[in-house]
């Protein structure tokens, strides 16, 4: 509600970001790996691009230096895309998770148009906005459960997410928002999108479903204060409750580093991270907190 948006500004702790927050990693150059058998590489936020079945597919597209409908106002970038857009090979599909500015930045959707005609996958509703903005540009809506064909050996379903939708002060949950499992040649990639844990049914149901789980991909920013939070982002510790909830062999966290839009350090999801993986038992190498620029194959 506005009260409690009000409230926690008035209420805010919230730590300064040094800037810029570089990426360790250099800027990936992937136009030749196509092919390869599963590869995922981390531009920043909640954008990946994922190479898996000999498709290039990109989730949640920002290359904008702001996460805003204003050019000069509003979450700015901590670090260059990890890949420049100039340096992206031939895109096939985009899976757009959900209607925020962080998620769905229409400049970049139209530059991809542009360039590649990619198939645009999003759930039901974001049609509308893309098309505003564009009416050749074509899109895919799903509700949750619907599954599209991307290519004859690769299909992308949308899964439920706790969260919700706007872009403006009087559009409020006007377009739905989802997660996506992403199936190519025997390879299975589940993307949050953006999520809440709630009860953990959301990934248990996933888990029912999808019995092999390769990559899972996890939000682990954007936490603090959980009374606020809690309902719409996953902590660290919840990420890794949900990894141990979908049984996959392999995770990395994203939506961190890049944009501030809570109140916790820039590095305190990769802090939160390492002590929740600790008092799981689960191995670090199995869930990384993924940097732009990082490039991980399996």
């Amino acid at each position: 509600s506005l009260g409690d948006v009000l409230r926690w500004r008035l209420t805010s702790t919230r730590q300064s970001w040094p800037y810029p927050y570089p990426s360790p990693f250099a800027s990936a150059r992937p136009s030749g790996l196509a092919q390869v058998g599963l590869r995922a590489i981390l531009v920043g936020h909640a954008t990946f691009l994922l190479q898996i079945g000999g498709l290039s597919i990109l989730t949640d597209p920002v290359w904008s230096e702001r996460a805003s409908p204003f050019p000069d106002v509003g979450p700015r970038r901590y670090n260059p895309p990890g890949i420049a857009f100039d340096d992206l090979p031939r895109i096939d599909a985009v899976l757009i998770s959900h209607n925020h500015y962080d998620h769905l930045d229409l400049t970049t959707i139209e530059r991809l148009w542009s360039r590649d005609r990619p198939r645009i996958v999003a759930p039901l509703g974001n049609d509308a906005i893309i098309k505003a903005r564009d009416p050749a540009i074509a899109v895919t809506t799903l509700d949750w459960g619907e599954r599209a064909v991307l290519a004859p050996c690769a299909t992308v379903r949308a899964v439920p997410a706790q969260h919700w939708s706007a872009r403006t002060l009087n559009d409020r949950n006007h377009a739905l928002w989802a997660g996506f499992v992403l199936e190519a040649r025997g390879r299975t990639i589940y993307f949050a999108g953006d999520t809440g844990f709630g009860d953990g049914r959301i990934f248990s149901g996933i888990a029912a479903r999808h019995r092999r789980i390769d990559l899972a991909l996890l939000p682990i920013g954007a936490y603090e204060p959980r009374w606020f939070m809690a309902d719409q982002h996953m902590n660290p510790d919840d990420a890794a409750r949900a990894f141990q909830l979908l049984r996959a062999r392999q995770a990395l966290g994203f939506h961190w580093g890049t944009f501030q839009l809570t109140d916790e350090a820039v590095d305190q999801p990769v802090l939160d991270l390492a002590r929740a993986l600790a008092t799981r038992d689960i191995p670090s190498k199995r869930f990384l907190a993924a940097r732009p620029g990082q490039i991980w194959a399996g």
